[in-house]
Formats: C-alpha cells, structure tokens, sequence
C-alpha cells in the first residue's frame, strides 16, 4: 500500500512525522513562548536590568543625574568601598550580621528538624494536620504585626515576660528588654524561631513522606522502638536534604531578615541591632548615596558566593553530597 502513495505525498507525511517524533511544532512552539513571555519581562526588568546598578558601587554618582547618571557619572574607583571599610561602625556591623545569623542557624537548623521528626511521629492524622496548620500561621503575618507583638509580650509596663518573671520572684524589678542592646541578639533569634519554626519543617517532612516505608516496616519487625527508626532511618534517609538546607543557610549568612531587625531595631539597642541591611538601607534611601549601598551590596554578593563554594565543598567531602 506504501508504494501507491504519490512520492510528493509521501515526501510530505515523513517530513510531518520526523517533525512530530522531534516534538516541533511552530504553533505550539509559539504558544508555549508566549507562555513564557510575562515571566521573561519580569526577570529582565527585576533581575538582568538592576544589575547596571553596579556600576554605581565605581562612580561618584549623584542623584540629581537621574538613569542616565549610571552611564554618565565620573569614575570613582574604589573609594566608595574605602569609606565603607574604613567606617569606624562597619566592623560592628559585621559582627551583628554574623552573630545572629551564625547562632541563629545553630539553634534554628536543628531545633526545625527535630520537629520535623516529632510531628512524622503523630499518629492521628488531624491531630498531625492541626499542629501544622498553627505552626505554619505565624509565618504568613507580617513582621509588622508580628513584631509588634513581641515588642508587646516583652514590655516593661505590664508586658506578658515580666508579668510572669515577677510572679515567679525571678526578677523584683522589670527588665527594659527592647532598650537593652544585650538582649537584642536572643530576642531576634528566638522571635525568629518563633514564627517560623514550623514553615521551615515543610522540606524535611516532604523529605519524610518519601522514605520508602518497607524500612519502618522491617525496623518493626526486629524490635526497633521510635527513637531507634528515627535515628537509623529517617535521619540517614533526609541526609541530602539536610545538608542541602545547611548549604544555602551557610550561602546566606549575610543576609538578616531586614523586616525583622528593622521593627525590633530602636535608638537604645542600636549597638547590637545595626546590621548590614539596615545599614544598607538608611545609606541608599534616606543619605541617597546608591554608590556606597551597591559597593557593599556587592562585597555581600561575593561573600556570599565564596561561602557558598566552600560549604559545598567541605559538604562533598565530608558527606559526599552536595549542590553540585
């Protein structure tokens, strides 16, 4: 019958076919790049565009040139990091961004997968769904309302903490804890922990659910208690997760949440509150000078990179898994 089809014809239906095993298909092609087109604008307007404002870190960039200053300004070379640098509060500030993020991951890393490993540990299945839904909620308030909470609960006039340290006689007189820059780091920390204690369980409990249940099943069968199949199975078995999550926590130790530190942060605790964000911040918007925000924008970046590099590679060789 193949031989009866005109040779045109038959030219024709093999092109079509080889085009439909290779999956090109113009109108679908397009289709599916106009798909793509709104997320494109949104990466090169948000992600490929700001990073012409680099060069503001190298030039004596005024705000009154506008866009076009970025382009046109005289070079500046690196005075504008010698000024950071030499900024006799940048030492400080590098020490409250690494001081809470360092002891914040510390406690924060393991204190999230160990509940992770407790709610696994709940049998009934709306009790397990009720304790992840309250501990999720803080999460999804803002640290606007959040803040103002703690800031509330840790007051010296009636606040919830010397309400309750008083009645205990652990304290005679109430603690000003938000006016006293040695409570700063634990207050952030915790807060922190607080509110997103349970939203930081999502990874290791989906890593959880796909641990082949066959291994709890024959850890059963031999006598193995709770604690024993968390410890030989489930750690072992969201091993990769867990040091993936250790990666980026070590990649972003520079970063503090900015939300956070700027609600808590007041004139009193500036001492230990100042970080780099919030330096950041009062430089580029309220002083306006973008050369110096984006020049130490730019050391973060390659710290950052830096870190990340070598916690992967002290991962891969000390757990053979890693990023990449």
């Amino acid at each position: 019958m193949e031989n009866n089809i005109p040779k045109n014809k038959k030219n024709s239906i093999q092109t079509k076919h080889k085009n439909y095993k290779l999956g090109y298909d113009r109108n679908s092609q397009f289709q599916l790049h106009s798909l793509m087109l709104p997320g494109t604008i949104l990466i090169i307007v948000f992600n490929i565009v700001p990073l012409f404002g680099l060069l503001l870190a190298f030039k004596n960039y005024k705000i009154t040139e506008g866009i076009a200053g970025v382009f046109t300004s005289d070079w500046y070379g690196w005075q504008n990091f010698n000024v950071i640098f030499g900024n006799h509060d940048f030492m400080r500030m590098l020490v409250n961004t690494l001081g809470i993020n360092l002891i914040g991951n510390l406690i924060t890393i393991p204190v999230t997968i160990l509940f992770a490993l407790l709610i696994n540990e709940i049998v009934s299945a709306k009790f397990k769904s009720f304790v992840q839904t309250i501990t999720y909620m803080p999460h999804f308030i803002s640290w606007v309302v959040f803040g103002g909470i703690v800031i509330t609960m840790l007051s010296a006039d009636g606040g919830l903490i010397n309400t309750i340290l008083i009645r205990l006689n652990l304290i005679q007189e109430p603690i000003v804890f938000m006016a006293d820059p040695n409570y700063f780091w634990p207050i952030a920390i915790l807060s922190n922990l607080l509110k997103e204690l349970g939203w930081g369980t999502i990874l290791y409990t989906a890593a959880i659910s796909g641990i082949d249940q066959e291994m709890y099943e024959a850890a059963d069968l031999d006598g193995a208690t709770r604690i024993q199949k968390m410890r030989h199975i489930t750690v072992p078995s969201i091993k990769g997760t867990i040091v993936i999550m250790i990666i980026f926590a070590v990649a972003g130790i520079m970063n503090n949440n900015f939300d956070q530190i700027f609600v808590l942060q007041n004139n009193f605790n500036l001492e230990r509150s100042e970080v780099i964000d919030t330096y950041i911040y009062k430089v580029g918007l309220q002083q306006l000078q973008f050369g110096m925000a984006a020049a130490i924008n730019i050391f973060k970046s390659v710290l950052a990179i830096s870190l990340l590099f070598f916690a992967n590679k002290v991962s891969s060789k000390l757990t053979d898994s890693g990023l990449f």
